[in-house]
């Protein structure tokens, strides 16, 4: 594998293993103490890398000991993250107390001071970027829930943008991790000690984390009630989220972001 001079130096002689969870497009590479993030270049990746930048101190997020550009591929190499994902098995089995630290994580995001925040992933800019998607052809109907398209849903990716941009809900303007699902989030028992993934990361509306966190529940609930074109199966395995939250979940704004990440 090519890597350039300034990575090497971190890692040269070091065996790695690769990950195999991941769903974000890129390559990654797990070292004794560091992980290596290997990408196209392209929006996401450069801001995942100022989003780093910016929560240094803020949040337990990777430390960035080198970021390099070169062939069209960014390199990123970071500290491995403390703790337990939240899809491990010790909180699998442990629903109440895996509630409790993804509830602790989304608390830790809204307390978090947005000033100077070096994205902004609000509606007006997120649609855009779906927009693109769309026009483009890069919507990856394969991996949609099921019923989102077809008999059961929306005639399109075109018929489902229409929809996004007439029924646009009001936000609640916080830091969101932009990608809020159980591989993403490491924890030891209730509290949060890292986020990883960030390259969607940046001042968005709370509910979009919210909702992205009731599917990743609903999709790896132990009790089998799996999403699909209804959202069957959101209540049940999200109750004790809300529950740690201490809010009544807007069911129309979960839906509404759940809708719209199937055009990324």
């Amino acid at each position: 594998m090519y890597l350039p001079e300034k990575i090497q130096k971190y890692i040269v002689g070091e065996s790695y293993k690769t990950d195999t969870i991941g769903m974000s497009g890129s390559s990654v590479f797990f070292y004794k103490e560091r992980v290596l993030k290997v990408q196209d270049v392209n929006g996401e990746a450069e801001n995942e890398y100022h989003m780093l930048q910016f929560l240094q101190g803020r949040l337990p997020v990777p430390r960035v000991y080198a970021y390099e550009i070169e062939n069209g591929k960014s390199y990123m190499l970071m500290d491995r993250m403390t703790g337990l994902m939240a899809c491990a098995r010790e909180y699998m089995e442990n629903p109440v107390m895996q509630c409790k630290m993804l509830a602790d994580g989304l608390k830790k995001l809204w307390q978090t001071d947005i000033t100077g925040c070096p994205s902004d992933q609000r509606l007006k800019n997120k649609l855009e970027r779906a927009k693109y998607n769309v026009e483009n052809g890069l919507v990856d109907l394969e991996n949609a829930e099921s019923g989102t398209f077809g008999e059961r849903g929306f005639g399109s990716p075109e018929n489902l943008l229409e929809w996004l941009y007439d029924n646009k809900p009001e936000e609640e303007p916080v830091l969101s991790h932009g990608d809020y699902c159980l591989p993403n989030l490491f924890g030891r028992k209730e509290q949060t000690t890292g986020y990883i993934d960030l390259t969607r990361a940046g001042v968005a509306d709370k509910w979009c984390d919210i909702a992205l966190c009731c599917r990743s529940l609903s999709e790896n609930g132990l009790q089998g009630n799996r999403m699909d074109g209804d959202f069957a199966g959101l209540e049940c395995n999200s109750f004790g989220l809300f529950r740690e939250l201490g809010i009544e979940p807007d069911w129309g704004k979960i839906r509404y972001y759940i809708l719209l990440d199937e055009l990324f």
